[in-house]
């Protein structure tokens, strides 16, 4: 595996994982503990949360995923941070936050703050936070969406100036919101490493709306409502909160039905859902939704790519393309996800500013549907042999129950005419996030759950030439495209750029995205507040739920 550069080009987790990922699900009982300290207005009693999603690491610098990340939305402050009910950024523990020149973009934090350890927190700790985000750059992290920084400076204890690349960046406050925008501890993280969870979690080095009182690796974390908060949020609902982690999805349905627990926060399968639809003491909302499913394909080492045998540019892309021309979208959407996940043809997905279809006219019959004559064409034309050997990987616990369903259909769509023969593989996802960057999947499964609500969170992650997935997929157009637009300030003309890169990209077949899924919660009768945060900001903030 290599590292990520200090001037690597912006990219987002997939989920894989921002990355991505499965849906959101909130589940309920009527908890009888009491609420603890910390300055809560709680409404009821302590919540329990079960997840089958995974933390990798509690550092920010470290991890990329919305695992880990649901976790930091909780416990660490953010210059800038979206309110209940809304997709835009607003300033968080900054009293403000403007651009000051073209290249500068300047932000005052309130007074006063501290660290849950009683530690001060400044605007030393601000430029601490990005600087070892850039010399840490590991391979899992959001580093590369900080592409457009050149420098901070702290210029005294609540005043911190970001020194950009390039000018009128349209999307660089949005990224103090995302995966590379918390605030670290510059007493207890390290500058230069990753740091321990349990040195971060002994440090209380916490901000949030909650701190974290215990922690046990993917088995259960206990929070706590941080009474001195500051930032854009209202003070939690709950006192306390736990989280519960998964190996099985059954064990979390089945909890919930039986109220051992509170809240069921990813991942149920659809067939799940349907079933809890019928149940008196629950009920389903829906959310606005963003994230996406997508193959990925390693340029090096998927069939014919510039590392395998016979190497042939050509006969990749026609391979690329055949594999475009066999998804059935409709059937995964309806059999496998029951409508819960709609089919995707465009790059950017619907409802956001710039969304195409460009997918749906190059490939298949045109209208949505499969073509096995253009794809049999397809190969032949390249001089392709049939069928062609592809190896296909996908996570068997990180995106849900019903992947192995997913990748079961996807297999039996590509191998029905004979044009392909697919060596179909699962692993956990532990190691499928190490394995993936570092070439092992010459095509894999992904999903993709967005930091912020731009098209820009769908373009940069995957396209750009030094990008998150690690994929070696090089369009210097394309790049230059994508750099173009995030600092295009006349939206006509941005949009015209979004729509072009899609056009570009869907040409060139990095990624086939096919599914796009909605937020939904099955919440108990007496939880309150799922409305509050299953909003566009796409990020589950505990503090929002209380048991009525």
């Amino acid at each position: 595996m290599s590292s990520l550069a200090p001037h690597r080009r912006r990219v987002l987790a997939a989920t894989a994982g921002l990355a991505a990922t499965a849906l959101v699900l909130t589940a309920c009982s009527g908890g009888d503990d009491e609420g603890g300290d910390g300055g809560s207005t709680s409404a009821g009693g302590a919540l329990t949360i079960g997840t089958t999603d995974k933390v990798t690491t509690l550092d920010p610098a470290g991890s990329y995923d919305n695992g880990s990340f649901a976790v930091m939305n909780q416990v660490f402050p953010f210059l800038m941070n979206t309110p209940y009910g809304s997709p835009d950024v607003e300033p968080d523990i900054a009293e403000s936050a403007e651009f000051t020149a073209p290249t500068e973009y300047t932000v005052t934090l309130k007074p006063d703050l501290k660290w849950a350890n009683g530690n001060d927190l400044t605007s030393a700790d601000v430029k601490f936070s990005f600087d070892r985000q850039l010399a840490i750059a590991d391979e899992n992290g959001p580093s590369s969406l900080l592409y457009n920084l050149d420098s901070v400076d702290a210029v005294d204890d609540t005043t911190v100036v970001f020194h950009l690349k390039s000018e009128n960046d349209q999307i660089f406050p949005q990224i103090l919101s995302s995966p590379a925008g918390p605030i670290v501890d510059d007493e207890v993280f390290s500058a230069d490493a990753l740091t321990p969870d349990n040195e971060i979690v002994d440090g209380n080095a916490f901000a949030g709306q909650y701190t974290i009182t215990s922690y046990a690796f993917n088995e259960l974390i206990s929070y706590e409502a941080y009474a001195d908060y500051a930032g854009v949020l209202p003070p939690a609902e709950t006192a306390e909160v736990n989280v519960k982690y998964y190996a099985d999805s059954s064990n979390l349905k089945l909890d919930i039905q039986e109220g051992n627990i509170d809240v069921a926060f990813r991942s149920l399968s659809a067939t799940d859902i349907a079933d809890l639809a019928t149940n008196d003491n629950v009920k389903v909302v829906d959310g606005p939704g963003g994230e996406i499913r997508y193959i990925t394909f390693n340029f090096d080492t998927q069939p014919y790519g510039t590392k395998a045998d016979g190497a042939d540019p050509a006969k990749a892309l026609a391979v690329r393309q055949a594999v475009a021309h066999l998804i059935d979208r409709a059937p995964l959407s309806e059999q496998v996800y029951k409508g819960t996940y709609t089919p995707l043809y465009s790059y950017v997905p619907d409802g956001l500013t710039g969304a195409t279809e460009s997918l749906k006219g190059l490939y298949g019959d045109g209208s949505g549907g499969p073509d096995a004559d253009k794809a049999k064409a397809t190969l032949e034309a390249a001089g392709v042999t049939v069928p062609v050997a592809l190896s296909l990987q996908y996570s068997n616990d990180h995106y849900g129950p019903s992947s192995a369903d997913e990748y079961a259909l996807i297999k039996d769509q590509l191998e029905k005419d004979g044009l392909f023969a697919v060596d179909l593989q699962t692993t956990e996802w532990v190691q499928y996030s190490k394995d993936r960057t570092a070439d092992v999947y010459p095509a894999y499964q992904l999903g993709w759950f967005p930091d912020y609500s731009d098209a820009d969170n769908y373009l940069t992650p995957f396209f750009l030439t030094e990008n998150f997935l690690s994929n070696h997929y090089d369009n210097p157009a394309v790049n230059d495209m994508i750099l173009e637009q995030a600092t295009t300030v006349d939206p006509a003309a941005r949009t015209g750029l979004i729509e072009d890169i899609q056009d570009a990209v869907a040409a060139d077949l990095s990624t086939v995205p096919y599914l796009q899924g909605a937020q939904v919660a099955v919440v108990g009768k007496d939880v309150t507040g799922t409305e509050d945060t299953l909003d566009a900001s796409f990020k589950f903030r505990y503090g929002a739920l209380a048991n009525g």
